[in-house]
């Protein structure tokens, strides 16, 4: 699933291992999420969402 969700994070100012913390997951999923090797479940996907003051289509793209 293609995202945006690097850019997003650095509109922040937040690090991979920052923004894991804030969403209670590991640098690496935060890097794979960005990698678009892996797809945040749903309840992941809203706090993502929540987290970055975004709607979920804003960041995420099927």
């Amino acid at each position: 699933m293609r995202n945006r969700l690097r850019a997003l994070r650095l509109e922040k100012g937040w690090s991979q291992g920052e923004l894991a913390t804030q969403l209670g997951v590991s640098r690496q999923t935060v890097n794979a999420i960005e990698n678009e090797r892996y797809d945040p479940s749903l309840p992941l996907a809203f706090v993502i969402a929540k987290l970055l003051d975004k709607s979920i289509e804003e960041i995420f793209q099927g």
